[in-house]
C-alpha cells in the first residue's frame, strides 16, 4: 500500500450511491421508490427494474439448480450450474451483490456453465438476514451487510471451493468473480487464498473506513494479492472515485502484481447488472469477454 496516500473514504457505498442516483428529487423515500419501481409484493433483487434488458440463459445441457453448501457454522443456500456430466471442470466462485443470490446471479452462473465452467454462488449474508427479500437499501446496509464479516466471507468461499472440488470441479483451476460489494470481496479473496488462479472484480469498492468486521479494504491489501485480478470499473461511478482506481493501479504495480484494471469511461456503476437501469450492453458484453479471456490466460 502506498503509505504516502491519504486514505480517501467515500461518503457512501457503491450500491447505496447507485440507488441514491435513481431517487426522485423529492416526494419519495427509498422504500416507496423501490416499491414503486419494483412492484408491490416483489423484492428489489428478484423483480427486474428494467425487464426489457434482462438476459435470460436457459439450462439446456446443464446441471443447474439450488444447493446447500456446508460451511463452518451452518449450511449456506446457493445455486450451482455446470455442463451436465462434466467432471474436473474449471471452477468459478460467483460473489453476489448486497441483494443475495437472486435470478441475476443464477443467470450469471448459467452463462459461465455454458462457457464450460462449474459456477457456484452462495448467500453469504444469510446468517444476518435474507437480503433477496428485503426492499430497503438502508436496512440491508445497516443490517446484514454491517453485521457480516470479511472473515465469514473468506471462510464461506473456502467452503464453496471445497464443495466444488467434491462435486465436479477441478481444485487446480479455481477462480472467483464478484459484483459491487462482491467485487470488493473478490479482491479480498485474491489476497486470502493462495490456491486461487484468477479473479475478476466488477466495480468493487476499493477503499473505506475500517471496522472490526471489515478491517481491511482492497487498497490495504494490494501488496498481498496472490492471484492476478482483472478489475472492471466505471468512469461515472458515483461511489468509487477515479483517484481510488489510480491508487489501486499504482499499488498493484509497486507490488509487482500481474493484476490489471480496465475502466469504461462512460459507464455508471453496476453496468453489468442487466436488471437495473444502469445496465450498459456494450460495456457489459465487453467486460464479459475480457473476463473469459482473463480466466483462460491464467489457466482457468
Amino acid at each position: 500500500m502506498n503509505m504516502s496516500r491519504q486514505k480517501k473514504i467515500p461518503n457512501k457505498t457503491d450500491d447505496q450511491a447507485h440507488f441514491d442516483s435513481l431517487l426522485p428529487a423529492e416526494g419519495f423515500t427509498r422504500r416507496s421508490f423501490i416499491a414503486t419501481a419494483v412492484g408491490a409484493g416483489f423484492a428489489l433483487a428478484t423483480q427486474p427494474i428494467s425487464a426489457q434488458t434482462v438476459v435470460k440463459t436457459d439450462s439446456e445441457g446443464l446441471l443447474a439448480g439450488e444447493i446447500m453448501v456446508p460451511a463452518a457454522d451452518r449450511s449456506l443456500p446457493g445455486y450451482r450450474a455446470m455442463p451436465a456430466g462434466g467432471s474436473k471442470l474449471p471452477t468459478v466462485l460467483v460473489i453476489h451483490e448486497i441483494f443475495g443470490v437472486h435470478e441475476y446471479l443464477r443467470d450469471v452462473c448459467r452463462r459461465l456453465a455454458k462457457a464450460g465452467y462449474l459456477a457456484i454462488a452462495v448467500d453469504m449474508y444469510i446468517r444476518h438476514g435474507e437480503t433477496a427479500k428485503m426492499t430497503n437499501v438502508q436496512d440491508i446496509m445497516a443490517g446484514p451487510v454491517a453485521a457480516s464479516s470479511d472473515a465469514e466471507h473468506m471462510s464461506d468461499l473456502d467452503a464453496c471451493a471445497a464443495w466444488a472440488a467434491k462435486n465436479g470441479g477441478d481444485p487446480q483451476r479455481l477462480a472467483v468473480t464478484g459484483f459491487c460489494r462482491g467485487g470488493r470481496t473478490t479482491w479480498l479473496y485474491a489476497a486470502h487464498n493462495p490456491q486461487l488462479k484468477a479473479a475478476v472484480a466488477w466495480y468493487g469498492t476499493l477503499d473505506g473506513a475500517p471496522t472490526a468486521r471489515q478491517p481491511k479494504w482492497p487498497l490495504d491489501l494490494a501488496g498481498q494479492i496472490k492471484a492476478p485480478v482483472l478489475g472492471l470499473y466505471a468512469g461515472k461511478d458515483q461511489g468509487i472515485t477515479a483517484d481510488q482506481v489510480e491508487d489501486m493501479r499504482a499499488d498493484l504495480a509497486k507490488a509487482g502484481s500481474k493484476s490489471q484494471i480496465h475502466v469504461y469511461p462512460d459507464a455508471p456503476h453496476a453496468f453489468h447488472a442487466d436488471y437495473r437501469p444502469t445496465y450498459r450492453k456494450d460495456a457489459a458484453e465487453d467486460g464479459w469477454k475480457r473476463m473469459l479471456e482473463w480466466l483462460k490466460q491464467n489457466g482457468v
